[in-house]
């Protein structure tokens, strides 16, 4: 999907990088080097990020619509441009610039995606001396969720999230994004579900069937993420939105990822704009957006 939405004009990529939902997520086991073993399918939306990527001749440097983002070593961006140049032993320079759309630390993968969008842009950049196989690889090493966002569209991701399946695509809905105005600690929500059993898992195997049959009611049926229980009683807001959303109309709604943005699964446009407007009151973070396969 990357590699298809890149455009190279002279010395520039241009390119998006687009957020993703978890229909289902299922934390199965902790590692002794801390990483945990999850199975989960995601499912890219039409919302993105706009990144412009210059060839330079030296350093890297980042830029972006949000002052408070860091822009040297410690963004994402710099990190996938920084490990292109060791991996490739090329010498050379990037001028980075994102216009983020994808709120920030909200379980939509936005900076897993603009890590992505820059490792492929800059590959192509430079006449792709790295194949599909390396920048996943140089992905994985930066961040769980980077492996999928090269193609995106629905996977299951098993492992830490590296090992990738295609499934066929999700039905065609209207996805309501809800994020509520703070921010969640992946490694805390991790270190809770550590201590707390999981009495309800995800029917990873009904979904893909779900999935399979193009049938949009039983996958909103089976939306399950594990981490919610443990966000929702940190955050009450977050269980209150999901009430709201299915209030308002919405086939099913769940937490994406470790949070806290929440989103719905709506089968009627005016159904799904209703219910946006109405939360557009209360939050900033509020997204209408579509399935994207």
């Amino acid at each position: 999907m990357l590699a298809e939405n890149t455009v190279l004009t002279g010395r520039r990529a241009i390119t998006r990088s687009y957020a993703k939902i978890n229909l289902t997520l299922d934390v199965l086991s902790k590692r002794e080097n801390g990483y945990h073993d999850i199975k989960m399918i995601m499912q890219t939306v039409s919302l993105f990020d706009l990144i412009l990527v210059d060839k330079t001749h030296r350093g890297i440097s980042i830029s972006t619509n949000l002052p408070y983002l860091p822009c040297n070593e410690k963004n994402i961006a710099y990190k996938a441009a920084d490990a292109f140049f060791k991996a490739t032993g090329i010498r050379g320079g990037a001028k980075i610039v994102i216009h983020k759309n994808i709120p920030v630390a909200a379980g939509l993968a936005g900076g897993s995606g603009n890590c992505a969008a820059v490792l492929t842009a800059i590959n192509m950049l430079h006449g792709n001396p790295l194949s599909n196989d390396e920048l996943m690889h140089i992905g994985a090493s930066l961040g769980a969720d980077v492996p999928y966002c090269f193609d995106g569209s629905t996977q299951l991701a098993e492992g830490i999230g590296e090992i990738l399946k295609p499934l066929s695509p999700m039905p065609n809905a209207y996805i309501l994004l809800v994020k509520p105005p703070i921010n969640v600690s992946t490694a805390l929500i991790y270190e809770q579900i550590d201590n707390t059993p999981i009495e309800i898992r995800p029917d990873t195997d009904g979904m893909i069937d779900s999935l399979n049959n193009n049938d949009l009611y039983g996958v909103a049926d089976r939306l399950c993420n594990v981490m919610e229980n443990v966000t929702a009683k940190m955050y009450p807001i977050v269980g209150g939105i999901k009430t709201k959303m299915i209030m308002n109309g919405a086939v099913n709604a769940v937490m994406s990822g470790s949070g806290p943005t929440v989103f719905g699964i709506f089968d009627d446009f005016e159904k799904a704009k209703k219910s946006a407007d109405s939360f557009a009151y209360q939050f900033k973070d509020v997204f209408l957006t579509q399935v994207l396969n």
